[in-house]
């Protein structure tokens, strides 16, 4: 660990981040019965886009920190994000909030698989062990020939993908650019994209509570990234990480209040595979950047 590190305002921090992603499934979920998921990144992007330029206004460095020499990449990282929180927003209000969740831990499992062909790393031993794991929880979870898999599994699976093309994208626009750079051309761009896909059809005005719950989705969507981010310069990812685990049982007990959704053993068991799926491929990024040190 650097000399920085505090790991028990990063855990504070996380913990104010599975808030965020919590309350954004459910707000979600609840304004799906007004609103298409092009019709809410359209509308939580705006809202995203204005704080972001009011944070940026604010801070030491202003406006001129939204200046980037990595445009494409930015492109690309925003065309995937997009993506995947559609697919998101979709798998929200058709599949149960712990499945979802559960299906979403592949996220990092896909980055493993996937650094090798972006990042040039190594494939190692553990990262094939991680990648069978998440596979295997996978199948507990989706139990394809027992029950129907469902759209919702592959949108949620198919996010975790968009959402790990994210994250590789974002370690290559983080060398040079800020957080704050990089939220304003997320908000922008899916602005944009959210625009074009929603107006063929015509965007509706929310409801006086929809817009309570589009409200609730812009905010947390912005609180949920700077929390993540924050905890990440308090302590290394390898221990930040595994905290991001905690949205399961919390999504699972506001699935059980909020929706009357059963506690599937089956689902927590399929999860926990992805789970120690993950903490293999953790640990084995540690050892490796002992024995680089």
């Amino acid at each position: 660990m650097t000399e920085r590190s505090n790991p028990w305002l990063a855990a504070t921090w996380m913990m104010g981040a599975v808030a965020s992603f919590s309350t954004m499934a459910v707000a979600g979920r609840e304004v799906a019965v007004e609103l298409n998921t092009f019709e809410l990144m359209f509308y939580r992007s705006i809202i995203g886009f204005v704080l972001i330029v009011a944070l940026c206004a604010l801070s030491k460095r202003g406006l001129a920190q939204v200046r980037s020499a990595q445009r494409a990449n930015h492109w690309w990282r925003n065309v995937f994000h997009f993506t995947g929180q559609n697919l998101w927003f979709y798998a929200v209000t058709v599949i149960p909030l712990s499945q979802l969740v559960a299906l979403e831990f592949m996220n990092p499992i896909f980055v493993a698989i996937l650094a090798p062909i972006f990042l040039a790393e190594r494939f190692t031993q553990k990262r094939v062990i991680a990648a069978a794991m998440g596979f295997a929880g996978v199948l507990v979870v989706a139990r394809p020939g027992l029950t129907p898999v469902e759209i919702g599994h592959v949108a949620a699976l198919g996010a975790a993908f968009a959402f790990a093309l994210n994250t590789l994208f974002t370690k290559h626009i983080s060398r040079t650019d800020t957080v704050l750079c990089v939220l304003f051309w997320m908000t922008l761009s899916q602005s944009v994209f959210g625009l074009v896909l929603a107006l063929p059809g015509g965007i509706p005005w929310p409801s006086p509570q929809g817009w309570i719950w589009v409200g609730v989705v812009g905010l947390c969507g912005i609180t949920a990234h700077l929390a993540l981010t924050s905890a990440l310069s308090l302590a290394p990812a390898m221990v930040v990480a595994p905290m991001e685990f905690a949205r399961l049982p919390v999504i699972t007990l506001l699935g059980l209040w909020l929706y009357s959704e059963t506690l599937d053993p089956i689902i927590l068991a399929g999860a926990a595979i992805i789970i120690a799926g993950n903490l293999i491929n953790i640990l084995g990024e540690r050892q490796r950047q002992i024995a680089q040190s």
